[in-house]
């Protein structure tokens, strides 16, 4: 036990004057604002470990979380700029250390860390983190082999997509150069570090993006990268690179890494390859195999097509002499052709004689004297049909009354008269049936005769006469219609429209 000066207790001595020794008084902004800076100034940066929990994210933008272990629980921030560089994304539950400083809230007096990195806490919890994210893409269908595009066999521009001070485009170029020579477009990108995730999924979408048809436009592209720590692999396994590379309408090989190396662009690629050199084996075939494909191939076709010339001029010279001599097949062939033109010549000669005689009947028959006949004998049927008509219906009428008058001696006054009305009525029917019968057959011979007319005076020669011409008649009335027939100082008759005139024929010497 200590004492303070002579007291037993320990007590420090009463103060002459009250108050003298007390505390300094301070208001709590001026409190929360003293422990605000000492905080501040002790702890500028630390390294937190923890366990994360309660994953907020405001509407401006601000993460507020909370860090835990199994006996306390610390605050934190990170700030709308800082979570875009974070290169991952904390979700709860998740092991992490992150880096920053402490500050205090005065509002609830509490205090609290500004996160500035973040980071996973070893490497277990780095991969159950690549796990879980594995599970859920596949899930949505990123890996499915359906979705696959293949590789096209020779691709005309090929881009790839790494870093352009690294070894891994050197190798790619000289692995191409050695088997076939391609053009090539570099997008430069980081490979690691905060950043590389973005610019690889930016030159992915860049390549796509370019209008089909450019010359820029590639059909194959490269993801690539040499050999690292998980950590440094780590762009690869983000999630938008899987996503932009699933998305890819260009074949996409992705050569990332070392052959153990395995990274989750490798499941959504179309093609993976074990290394860059690798990536560009399989991008193109060797030119020279090519060559020596095609000349072996070359060779071999023109063997078969000389082994397959040679056996159908076997065969065709055997067909050949089975056939004959052709010149002997040609001779019977023109024989035939001439006797078939002989028969023709004669056949035609005929027809034209039989079509000539037809037509020369067919013009005596419309001559204007025959048809002036026709209409005459039309006129002439007509007249006696129409009184073979009259005479009918007349014996018609009598036999009608006499059947009237028997009918009228057999049957009673009334029954006379009903039967005799009916008659009447019938009578007056038919007779009105007849009437316009009579005169239907009478309208349709008028009409036919006055197309007969019609005709007639069409193919008259009084209608040649009318536009200025003659005919000329013998003594004996006949028409003369070659000079042939005209003799030498033969009287003849000269008819014109309105008249006639006589005339002398004198042959021209």
């Amino acid at each position: 036990m200590s004492f303070f000066g002579d007291d037993p207790f320990g007590l420090p001595p009463v103060p002459e004057t009250p108050g003298a020794n007390a505390p300094p008084e301070f208001t709590v902004s001026e409190l929360s604002n003293r422990l605000k800076r000492t905080v501040e100034e002790n702890f500028a940066f630390v390294r937190v470990r923890g366990e994360i929990s309660k994953v907020t994210v405001a509407k401006s933008g601000h993460l507020y979380t909370s860090l835990k272990d199994d006996a306390a629980v610390l605050d934190a921030i990170c700030w709308k700029g800082t979570v875009s560089r974070l290169g991952l994304k904390p979700e709860e539950g998740m092991e992490v250390v992150c880096t920053g400083r402490l500050t205090t809230y005065p509002g609830r007096s509490n205090y609290q860390m500004i996160i500035e990195t973040m980071e996973l806490a070893g490497q277990g919890a780095l991969l159950k983190m690549l796990e879980d994210r594995k599970k859920k893409l596949a899930a949505e269908g990123l890996f499915d082999a359906a979705r696959k595009k293949p590789i096209p066999f020779l691709p005309r521009t090929i881009g790839v997509i790494t870093s352009p001070t690294g070894a891994v485009i050197r190798d790619i170029m000289h692995r191409l150069s050695e088997r076939f020579p391609r053009r090539v477009l570099l997008w430069p990108v980081m490979v690691q570090g905060q950043g590389a995730a973005a610019a690889v999924t930016a030159a992915i979408a860049g390549f796509n993006s370019i209008p089909d048809g450019s010359p820029d436009k590639p059909d194959l592209l490269i993801v690539a990268r040499g050999g690292g720590s998980l950590e440094d692999l780590m762009p690869f396994n983000d999630e938008a690179v899987v996503r932009a590379a699933a998305a890819s309408r260009i074949p996409l090989i992705s050569a990332v890494g070392h052959e153990t190396d395995t990274t989750l662009i490798d499941y959504a690629a179309d093609l993976r390859a074990p290394t860059p050199t690798a990536a560009a084996e399989k991008a193109v075939p060797v030119r020279a195999e090519l060559i020596a494909f095609v000349m072996e191939n070359q060779q071999r076709m023109f063997v078969s097509v000389q082994r397959l010339v040679q056996r159908y001029g076997v065969q065709l010279q055997g067909l050949g002499r089975g056939l004959g001599d052709p010149k002997r097949l040609l001779e019977h062939a023109n024989q035939r052709l001439d006797h078939a033109t002989a028969r023709l010549d004669t056949s035609l000669r005929s027809g034209f004689d039989r079509r000539a005689s037809r037509l020369a009947e067919l013009a005596a028959a419309l001559s204007p004297r025959a048809l002036l006949q026709r209409k005459n004998e039309g006129a002439q049927k007509l007249e006696h049909l129409s009184t073979r008509l009259d005479l009918g219906l007349a014996g018609w009428v009598q036999k009608r009354d006499a059947r009237l008058r028997e009918l009228g001696a057999k049957l009673s006054p009334q029954r006379v008269l009903q039967k005799i009305g009916d008659a009447r009525r019938h009578t007056g029917n038919f007779g009105e049936r007849l009437a316009n019968t009579q005169a239907k057959i009478l309208q349709d011979r008028q009409r036919h005769l006055a197309n007969l007319d019609g005709m007639l005076q069409s193919l008259s020669f009084e209608r040649v006469l009318d536009r200025g011409y003659a005919v000329v008649f013998d003594a004996g009335g006949n028409i003369i219609s070659a000079a042939a027939d005209a003799q030498k100082s033969t009287d003849v008759t000269l008819r014109f429209r309105d008249g006639e005139a006589a005339a002398t024929v004198k042959k021209s010497k």
